[in-house]
């Protein structure tokens, strides 16, 4: 029951959240704003600014001035050409349709002329008013009128100030107007509120004594009043009031504006301008306490830390100011504006954010190249740039300059896309030393420019090659005519300075040339020594070949006696051997024969077949042994084995 009649009591206290310190939305009931208070005095005159939203319809409605009374608003002056009688001659009405601004006159005032009044559009009583109260006095003085500012939602203002001379020394500042005190918005000391960070800016006139504070991005909460002023708000110094409306434009921007950029990348700002303006002035500064460092213009300029960083796209068709900056840093972080010369022009806000990632364009940030050499410049790009549009571009403190095969400024130039590696490619065939500087590959897609990667090219000059003097003799001797038959006892001293100057010059290449021939030769030793094995092998062949014609095949074994021997053995035991016993030979057919004799001589043959066989392996071993000595010799570009083979003529 107690925490029932906690909760009830807290209820009725007046709930007061940081919302609520400033209007909401609904409570703008009318787009029309003007003075609430305006003071004149007897037989004097006054003067009254309302404006309206400065749209089509607006620019041709009625205007008009009305008085309140207990049932309606009774016009005293209109637009439309209507001036009520008792004001004739003293009532008139200006309309400025380009601006949105109506100023109501009205001259020999009387204390009659009290009372509540309202300027509008249309007709009266539909909405589209706004009251103002005149109050007329004796004077002598008259207190001074608060000035009005009237801000599209999500625009910016400029409200100037000025104390005189005396106070230039004096803390500057502005403030917002609450229930009892003003709260300060932004000073001189570097003081400035967390909902104005990056919105606000406070810089000094030209003027002595004189500033100016520039709030962007304006929303309902800002509309109010503020009082600037110099020294401390209630306690020393002077102050100004400032009106502050907001009203809702047509087209109207949401939100507040943030970029993510990756470290290494590129972010683009994009600023839209009235393109029916022709504004002197645009450019992009970085916010800071105390002022807005310009980075680049249209004019030219570009802040030297950002020279191949940062270049400017200006598209006046449609009022887009493109502003590209790549090579992003940790210390690019911070609120950037888009601004122009034009006062009632929208001053754009932009917080930058790095972040960790992978750029999106990769390749060689730095090149350097000979003048007159062929450089290629290229740029990889991720999946996600596929159907972009790709260029090249070159930089300069003027904008980005596209690059194209057909451009006549730079012969010899080519820029080509190898979609199967995802590369674009600018190829210059010759340098020349104006190609020298930065170059931007990019990616845009229907006119919105994206990621850039900034590559640096330095253009190298070519030094002449330097001549050897002993090269310079060399010549000189070579070209002069040879000595007569007189000179004949000094011609081996000439031979020797010429040997000695040949020497000398090609001591530079003697070395190359010994680099080559060691190289060579660990191609051709190995190769040298399989042909050696090849040919040994097949002289064996051909020599094992010739022997094998002589032999006789006797039975299914092979001997080693000649034909020749055989028939003359046999003619021998024929005719002059008397204690040779008969043989008996039976043809068998072709080069075989059957020869029976005693035991005695078949032992002999035995042996002789078995002496044919180990004289033949024997050979054979030496052949692999001299083969295996070769491929393992000493190692060497011309090694040969330290003893020759021996020769093998079939004897062992």
């Amino acid at each position: 029951m107690t925490l029932l009649a906690l909760i009830f009591l807290l209820s009725l206290l007046p709930a007061e959240s940081a919302g609520s310190r400033y209007p909401p939305k609904s409570s703008i009931s009318s787009p029309v704003f003007g003075p609430q208070q305006v003071y004149g005095l007897i037989n004097g005159s006054v003067t009254i600014k309302c404006f309206y939203p400065p749209t089509k319809v607006n620019r041709h409605d009625r205007k008009y001035w009305c008085r309140e009374s207990s049932r309606s608003c009774l016009t005293i002056v209109s637009t439309n050409g209507y001036t009520a009688r008792d004001y004739k001659a003293r009532a008139s009405i200006t309309d400025f349709p380009e601006q949105g601004i109506m100023l109501v006159n009205i001259s020999q005032l009387a204390l009659a002329d009290r009372g509540n009044y309202r300027c509008g559009i249309g007709l009266n009583g539909r909405g589209l008013s706004y009251k103002v109260s005149l109050d007329v006095s004796e004077g002598p003085n008259v207190p001074e009128e608060a000035e009005l500012f009237y801000v599209e939602l999500q625009g910016s203002v400029t409200m100037a100030c000025n104390f005189g001379p005396d106070t230039v020394s004096m803390r500057k500042f502005l403030c917002k107007m609450e229930k009892n005190s003003c709260r300060n918005i932004i000073d001189t000391y570097g003081n400035i509120d967390s909902d104005f960070t990056g919105r606000a800016l406070l810089s000094n006139e030209n003027t002595a004594g004189g500033f100016s504070v520039v709030l962007t991005q304006m929303d309902w909460e800002d509309a109010g009043l503020y009082l600037c002023g110099v020294g401390f708000y209630g306690e020393t110094g002077e102050t100004k009031e400032l009106n502050l409306h907001v009203y809702e434009g047509t087209n109207v921007p949401q939100g507040k504006s943030t970029l993510f950029g990756a470290k290494g990348s590129s972010v683009t700002f994009e600023c839209h301008y009235d393109p029916t303006q022709n504004y002197l002035l645009k450019y992009l500064c970085k916010w800071r306490t105390n002022g807005c460092a310009r980075i680049i213009d249209n004019l030219g300029f570009v802040m030297d830390p950002y020279e191949g960083r940062v270049a400017m796209f200006d598209n006046p068709t449609n009022g887009t100011l493109s502003i590209v900056m790549n090579q992003l840093r940790d210390s690019d972080k911070g609120y950037y504006w888009c601004m122009t010369n034009g006062e009632r022009e929208r001053k754009t806000s932009t917080e930058l954010k790095i972040i960790e990632g992978e750029p999106g364009l990769k390749g060689k940030e730095d090149l350097q190249a000979q003048v007159g050499s062929q450089v290629d410049l290229t740029c990889s790009y991720s999946c996600k740039y596929y159907s972009y549009e790709k260029y090249w571009c070159k930089w300069s403190n003027e904008g980005c300059t596209p690059l194209t095969a057909s451009d006549l400024s730079h012969p010899g130039l080519d820029v080509n896309c190898d979609a199967a590696n995802k590369t674009l490619i600018l190829s210059i065939d010759s340098v020349a030393a104006k190609d020298q500087g930065w170059y931007w590959c990019g990616v845009k897609l229907n006119g919105h420019y994206g990621e850039t990667l900034a590559v640096y090219l330095q253009a190298d000059e070519g030094k002449a090659a330097d001549v050897s003097p002993e090269l310079l003799d060399l010549d000189a001797e070579s070209n002069a005519a040879a000595p007569s038959s007189a000179d004949s006892d000094s011609a081996p001293q000439e031979r020797a300075r010429s040997d000695a100057g040949v020497r000398s010059a090609a001591a530079s290449e003697s070395s190359e040339e010994s680099a080559g021939s060691k190289t060579l030769a660990l191609v051709l030793g190995p190769v040298g020594a399989v042909l050696l094995v090849l040919a040994t092998a097949f002289a064996v062949f051909k020599y094992r070949q010739i022997r094998r014609s002589d032999l006789v095949s006797v039975g299914s074994y092979r001997t080693n006696i000649s034909m020749s021997d055989f028939e003359s053995a046999k003619e021998y035991g024929a005719n002059h051997n008397a204690c040779m016993k008969e043989s008996q030979e039976t043809q068998l057919g072709g080069d075989e024969f059957i020869t029976t004799a005693n035991a005695e001589n078949t032992a002999e043959t035995k042996k002789a077949k078995r002496s044919s066989k180990e004289d033949a392996d024997l050979a054979y071993s030496a052949f692999l042994l001299t083969s295996n000595t070769i491929t393992q010799g000493p190692s060497g570009d011309n090694a040969a084995p330290a003893e020759p083979p021996p020769a093998w003529d079939g004897q062992v």
